[in-house]
C-alpha cells in the first residue's frame, strides 16, 4: 500500500508538472537548479525546452550565452537528469529553438510579438531573459497573462501599447 501511495504521487507530480503545458515549475526543485541559474535569469521551467536543448546547455556551460557558467561535475549531472526528466514533450516546445534560446522559440516570440524592441534595453527588464520583470509568477512558471505588471520606465505610448 506504502509503495502504490508513493508511485500515484510521483505520477501526480509528473502529470501535474505537464498540466499547464510544461510551464509549470515541477514540484521537487534541486536547490542547485534555483540558487546557480537563478542568479542570472530565471530558473525556467524545464518544460520550455526539449530535452535535447536542455542537453546542449548543461554540456554547454562554459559558454552559457556568452557567459561561463561552469559547475563542478556532480551537480551538472544532477541537474542534467532533472532537466532531461522534466524536460518539455508536448507540441509547443516540439521544436528546439534556435541558439536553444527560450526567448527565440516561436511561441515565445508569436507571445510576445507586439512588445517594443526598446522595453527588452530597459533598465528593469534588461533582456527578454528576464521574465521576472513583467511576469509575477515567473518564478514558480507562472506565465499568465492576467498577472502581468508594467516593467519600470515604460513611455506613455508603451504604457498604452502595453494596456491595449
Amino acid at each position: 500500500m506504502k509503495h502504490t501511495l508513493a508511485l500515484a504521487a510521483a505520477l501526480l507530480a509528473t502529470f501535474s508538472a505537464h498540466a499547464d503545458s510544461g510551464r509549470a515549475m515541477p514540484a521537487q526543485v534541486p536547490k542547485a537548479y534555483t540558487q546557480e541559474c537563478a542568479a542570472c535569469h530565471v530558473a525556467y521551467p524545464p518544460g520550455m525546452l526539449p530535452a535535447a536543448s536542455w542537453r546542449r546547455v548543461m554540456t554547454g556551460l562554459d559558454k552559457h550565452y556568452g557567459t561561463d557558467a561552469s559547475l563542478d561535475a556532480a551537480t551538472v549531472t544532477q541537474l542534467s537528469t532533472w532537466l532531461q526528466t522534466h524536460a518539455g514533450t508536448y507540441k509547443r516546445v516540439s521544436t528546439e529553438p534556435p541558439e536553444d534560446r527560450i526567448t527565440r522559440s516561436p511561441w515565445f516570440e508569436r507571445k510576445h510579438r507586439q512588445v517594443d524592441p526598446a522595453v527588452w534595453k530597459l533598465p528593469s527588464v534588461k533582456s527578454p531573459a528576464q521574465c521576472a520583470a513583467c511576469h509575477t509568477g515567473a518564478e514558480q512558471g507562472d506565465f499568465d497573462d492576467d498577472r502581468l505588471r508594467l516593467p519600470a520606465g515604460l513611455s506613455a505610448q508603451q504604457q498604452r501599447a502595453w494596456r491595449d
